[in-house]
């Protein structure tokens, strides 16, 4: 008797355990199944080259997969800032789980629209001064993310142009002067250039279809170098800057690599691959319960100096050994 109700004991608590397990898995799987949607807001232009395909790099580095268990929502404001609000509603509509803001206007628009959905950031400049966060170390709304920290080093790109060309005395700046983020870094700019003994003229625009004034001006003004602040209006137009430079023989030095690659002399900047995949890690830690107010905005802690001694060559400029030794990346 003892032995028999001994096995009905054990076949019962056998069962039980069978039984729990059995929940469990079905939990497991149906929150495995939950599929999360993350909306991307950009100032860029649909198709043009910009680093997203890391941001989704990153997200298959943390196991995600798209169609599987995470929707895309992609919203491109085709160089045009004041469509950034209406993109963020869509995006809210769509009932994003979190919102991926590329800049500035991007990240500003966002907030203005919600401050109850998550947003992380990245190409922002500084998100204290642009009312985006409270402080660095405790954000304390609903955003977070990466900063740029190009206000602290648009002096250092000033003082690496005039140690590659020596005899450097007139620097042209074309910004997106639409972009509130850069502000604060054109002003860095022309603080440096006396110093540097440098005459430095800014030219904004605020839509790509004032380029080619813009152009026209930066050459009548006998610039020696076109320095491009390349946000995401500005990169947009990479192709007619590089082309409309080249035929005037004006070397381009830029913020980012992407410039350089495509013809640019030099960059100076965080490497955007890096920082546009390390937003995912922000999005996933989000997605997995951590509060943005929380989440401490990172700064940069590598910058790159490319330099394209192809373009140099093409150029009949000589960079020196003192700032070639010094660059992580030489475009050959």
């Amino acid at each position: 008797m003892r032995r028999i109700g001994l096995a009905v004991v054990c076949g019962l608590t056998l069962g039980l355990v069978l039984a729990i397990l059995l929940v469990a898995s079905d939990a497991v799987a149906q929150q495995t199944g939950r599929i999360y949607r993350i909306g991307v807001l950009t100032p860029a232009v649909r198709g043009i080259s910009t680093p997203l395909e890391a941001f989704r790099q990153g997200f298959r580095e943390l196991g995600y997969e798209e169609g599987r268990n995470l929707t895309i929502e992609w919203r491109f404001a085709e160089g045009r800032n004041d469509r950034l609000q209406a993109l963020a509603g869509e995006l809210a509509q769509a009932k994003v789980n979190v919102i991926f803001a590329i800049n500035t206007p991007a990240a500003l628009a966002a907030k203005n629209f919600s401050e109850t959905i998550p947003i992380v950031v990245t190409r922002v400049s500084d998100p204290v001064g642009a009312g985006l966060v409270a402080s660095l170390a405790r954000p304390g709304g609903n955003i977070t993310g990466i900063s740029t920290m190009s206000d602290e080093v648009s002096g250092k790109r000033i003082e690496l142009l005039k140690e590659a060309l020596p005899g450097l005395r007139t620097v042209a700046i074309l910004w997106n002067s639409a972009n509130i983020g850069h502000a604060a870094s054109i002003k860095e700019m022309e603080l440096a250039g006396p110093r540097l003994g440098l005459q430095i003229r800014v030219f904004g625009i605020r839509h790509p279809e004032e380029l080619p004034g813009s152009l026209q001006a930066i050459t009548a003004a006998r610039a020696e170098v076109l320095l491009v602040i390349d946000d995401l209006v500005i990169g947009s137009l990479q192709t007619q800057i590089l082309e409309a430079a080249s035929r005037h023989k004006l070397p381009v030095a830029s913020q980012f690599r992407e410039f350089v690659e495509a013809g640019g002399l030099m960059a100076y900047a965080p490497n955007n691959d890096e920082m546009f995949r390390r937003a995912a890690f922000f999005v996933d830690k989000i997605l997995k319960g951590a509060k943005p107010s929380e989440l401490p905005v990172e700064q940069p802690t590598k910058f790159e100096l490319v330099i394209n001694i192809k373009t140099a060559k093409a150029l009949g400029l000589t960079i020196p050994p003192s700032v070639l030794g010094r660059a992580d990346h030489v475009i050959e």
